[in-house]
């Protein structure tokens, strides 16, 4: 008898859970006798949906849905962010959740794979409002999570002051200050060094891992950047001060181009003083139609907005060496066919963006113990573990002939069934 197919999504499209699911049937082949239990990695272990009623600064009351999807969690705890954005579906958080146990399996920590997420605009909340969101969400979904059981952490639309909120939240319902219920803290209560640089980092680290293997210059070498949040900026910081020319940088209020080079701390300085909050309209470079920017030629192309951005519509006219996904899931399987056809490498996100999960490892390890790292031995230990797990995907995709973000969802999937195959099922 064969598992029924899931009914709380559309038999048709299923959005950003589609992709993942025939990124699954893609590694199923290279699986050998654990393919028989390949459906693991198919169905979420626990979906929570919850109502989110707060009241607004004018006295009226609202009603967000909130979502935690538990994915799998053979290897360990759950661990995943929560985004707060308009556009957040079912869909797209168990997709997050399931890219989660793929990243932390690929890169090598004792975690499994969770999400969460509110669907609201952050923006056209106060900070009073935002707080009580967090609050009220946060006591909703205790049920689910724990230091041991289930770590979130910033995403979309979040940051330190929502995991401080979190935090505080959850040691207030238990009686205790737990520190280790949430990563991506502010450093006084618990956070780690590192941290709000981590994805972006890891970005640089692996972009750099991939250029040395095809014999790439970092110096001189032209960034193209979709997104200017915490990973783009970051990751945008990495690469000038190695010596790239960022030509072009876009975020949701338009893009921008320089032929010879946008300074990234120049930037973030407009953009924190400017009335959109964004790059549009700075001074120092051109504008550039936001459907141009995957057109700019470049040696890296990094896509760190959200997923679905690189598709077969558009792929055919990206002009890059290396794709480097800071986002997760930007580029979708037919996009990836294209991109292997034209010969563009593509670092995979579960390999890409794994910066941030890693130094949130560190931080939870931190925590656990009481007993904090520098700076240097975060970022030391940050590019050891992703060179280390890149180097051991590279590895598979040339013994198997296959694409990296096949190789990883190999390392990634074989370690996860091991584990399940090891445990068995209860009772």
């Amino acid at each position: 008898m064969k598992s029924e197919p899931l009914s709380y999504l559309p038999s048709g499209d299923q959005g950003p859970w589609g992709i993942y699911l025939e990124q699954v049937e893609r590694v199923t082949p290279y699986l050998g006798k654990l393919k028989y239990w390949v459906d693991t990695l198919k169905r979420p272990k626990r979906i929570l949906i919850v109502d989110v009623p707060i009241h607004l600064d004018d006295g009226t009351v609202v009603h967000f849905e909130g979502y935690r999807v538990q994915h799998n969690t053979s290897r360990g705890p759950a661990k995943g962010g929560v985004r707060y954005h308009q556009d957040v579906t079912l869909s797209e958080v168990m997709a997050l959740a399931a890219w989660m146990s793929i990243k932390n399996a690929a890169v090598g920590l004792p975690y499994g794979g969770g999400k969460g997420g509110i669907r609201l605009d952050p923006r056209q909340l106060s900070p009073s409002e935002l707080e009580r969101v967090t609050r009220r969400f946060t006591s909703e979904i205790g049920i689910l999570i724990g230091p041991k059981k289930d770590i979130p952490a910033p995403d979309v639309g979040t940051g330190q002051r929502e995991m401080a909120w979190m935090m505080d939240t959850y040691s207030m319902n238990v009686g205790s200050t737990t520190p280790g219920v949430v990563t991506g803290k502010p450093i006084a209560i618990g956070g780690s060094l590192g941290r709000q640089d981590a994805t972006g980092n890891g970005v640089f680290f692996t972009a750099a891992a991939a250029a040395e293997k095809i014999g790439l210059p970092i110096e001189g070498s032209r960034v193209v950047i979709q997104g200017f949040g915490n990973v783009g900026n970051a990751a945008a910081r990495a690469f000038y001060d190695h010596g790239a020319k960022i030509v072009a940088i876009a975020d949701v209020t338009g893009a921008i181009y320089n032929e010879e080079g946008l300074d990234p701390y120049d930037l973030i300085r407009y953009v924190a003083e400017s009335e959109t909050r964004g790059v549009r309209g700075y001074p120092k470079a051109e504008p550039l139609p936001a459907a141009e920017l995957f057109a700019v030629p470049c040696e890296f192309l990094v896509p760190a907005a959200l997923e679905r951005v690189i598709t077969e519509q558009n792929a055919h006219k990206v002009q890059t060496k290396i794709v480097v996904e800071g986002a997760n899931g930007p580029t979708t399987p037919a996009a990836d066919d294209i991109l292997a056809e034209r010969g563009v490498v593509v670092v995979p996100d579960v390999l890409a963006n794994a910066g941030g999960v890693t130094v949130s490892y560190f931080e939870w390890v931190q925590d656990f113990n009481s007993y904090f790292w520098t700076e240097e031995e975060i970022n030391q230990n940050l590019e050891r573990v992703l060179r280390e797990a890149f180097e051991a995907v590279w590895q598979v995709a040339q013994d198997r002939k296959v694409l990296l973000r096949t190789a990883a969802y190999i390392v990634a999937a074989t370690r996860i069934l091991e584990a399940r195959a090891l445990r068995g099922l209860y009772p």
